[in-house]
């Protein structure tokens, strides 16, 4: 008797540990690796330049992994799948969920017709500790504050999936269909304009669980207070490598417990299983209110009086603004493909506040150039740093970028490092060159408007400009 042949269907979990949908399939007889590049997603979800560069990167760890048995494909999943079930007498397909609306959809279609076709079909949850449709209030609605959704729904609800380890074997089956190489997916520009990020990130599964073990033992402790200082790595920077799947936030979730041998009294610790709530709760949003991020969770924003201002948009874009905190963490989302997330909320709130810019416009942005772009995180916290999301900073909360620069990078460490044209000036100067005196500025080697630009804007009266906007709409 021939043994069951179950294709492997990876999307978002591209790991061999923990990965309930392989571990099921490994243990029901041949596993047929895959992956497939959907030539069908929207556009809004067609990866941007910098996920399209870790991708590459994550399959090529994955391949090696499954010692190079991955298959890769390009095209109609439909159309794949069904050449792949009659070149392998595969009776069973199996993946772990994903949850973005497109992708519930296209699954859910894909699971009718497969089950019509007589092909079983197992999906798994691999990459949320709380799935969306599990957590409500009492009355069975979802939660629209983030606090008690996590404090009350989450923590309160049954503990998550304790991870399960590798396959103890996996038994691969040769098909005879032709898989496309990984440069034929076209995930790598013609242009190397990603060397600095290949210097900073090791894309797969072991760089992931190093990323890890290196801040359980150093970081995890100081995580409450170091985590806002951007000069300083006080944070875990496991979120591209969740965003691929190459850990899960249950690996991630039971590592810091176990490091504080179960107890959640640690700041430190509570403060960063937190942080993997904020994940949950923008994915549960998502699943919730799947238009977040198109459109304003708050429908009164529907209103609001944004500005169409292309230069402004692209100085922002640049790192130009002459803000030089802005400017810094601009330049090192160009960079290195990832932005300190403190300075993400500054970056965030100068644009749709102090520029007048339509959130949506900086969610494109970072869209492409993140490497950590996903569209449940990134939406909701758009929305969050406009004012218009569930649970977000009111509108009124305008971030200073000069006194949070001043707060949290007092001596401009960060901003020197990605705004190097501003290294010699004094650091009571470094966060507001305007104010320089002409002898500090000359000094300094500096002219500005020419060595580095004169602000976009005068902050307190773009101030006072985004408050008058928003009493417009707040009848």
């Amino acid at each position: 008797m021939k043994p069951e042949r179950v294709i492997v269907w990876f999307r978002q979990d591209l790991r061999i540990t923990d990965n309930p949908a392989l571990h099921y399939a490994a243990q029901q007889g041949e596993i047929i690796p895959v992956y497939i590049q959907d030539e069908h997603a929207p556009e809004y979800a067609q990866l941007g330049g910098a996920s399209k560069w870790w991708l590459h990167q994550s399959l090529q760890a994955l391949a090696s992994s499954l010692d190079e048995n991955l298959l890769l494909f390009s095209g109609d999943i439909k159309v794949v799948l069904e050449k792949l079930l009659k070149a392998s007498g595969a009776t069973q397909i199996v993946w772990n969920r994903c949850y973005e609306p497109w992708q519930i959809a296209r699954d859910t279609e894909l699971k009718s017709w497969l089950k019509k076709r007589e092909v079983e079909v197992k999906s798994f949850n691999a990459s949320l500790l709380w799935e969306p449709m599990r957590v409500l209030k009492k009355d069975g609605t979802p939660y629209k504050v983030f606090t008690p959704y996590y404090r009350k729904g989450c923590l309160n609800a049954e503990s998550p999936r304790y991870p399960v380890g590798r396959p103890e074997t996996m038994a691969f089956t040769n098909v005879d269909v032709e898989s496309k190489t990984l440069e034929a997916l076209e995930l790598l520009p013609t242009i190397n304009w990603y060397a600095d990020m290949q210097a900073l990130w090791q894309p797969g599964e072991e760089g992931a669980a190093q990323r890890l073990s290196e801040f359980l033992q150093d970081r995890v402790s100081g995580y409450r207070d170091n985590r806002n200082f951007p000069a300083t790595t006080g944070t875990s920077t496991l979120s591209p490598y969740l965003h691929f799947g190459e850990i899960s936030p249950n690996q991630v979730w039971y590592a810091a417990l176990d490091r504080f041998k179960g107890s959640m009294d640690n700041q430190g610790l509570d403060t960063f299983l937190s942080e993997l709530g904020w994940r949950e709760f923008s994915y549960y949003l998502l699943f919730h209110f799947p238009d977040i991020q198109h459109k304003n969770f708050n429908s009164k924003f529907d209103q609001f009086p944004w500005r169409t201002d292309n230069d402004s948009l692209i100085a922002w874009q640049r790192g130009n603004t002459g803000v030089p905190i802005v400017d810094a963490g601009m330049r090192e989302l160009w960079k290195t493909g990832y932005m300190h997330n403190r300075v993400r909320m500054i970056v965030g709130s100068f644009l749709v506040k102090n520029l007048l810019i339509d959130w949506r416009e900086g969610e494109r942005w970072f869209w492409d150039c993140l490497l950590d772009a996903d569209m449940a995180s990134n939406s909701a916290s758009w929305q969050w740093v406009a004012g218009s999301g569930a649970d977000a900073a009111p509108y009124f909360r305008i971030f200073n970028p000069v006194l949070q620069g001043e707060k949290f990078d007092k001596q401009g460490e960060y901003v020197k490092t990605y705004c190097p044209e501003l290294k010699d000036l004094p650091a009571k100067y470094i966060h507001k060159p305007w104010e320089a005196p002409d002898e500090v500025l000359k000094k300094a080697g500096i002219v500005l408007g020419e060595d580095y630009p004169e602000p976009l804007v005068d902050l307190k009266t773009s101030r006072q400009r985004a408050l008058d906007a928003f009493s417009e709409i707040k009848g």
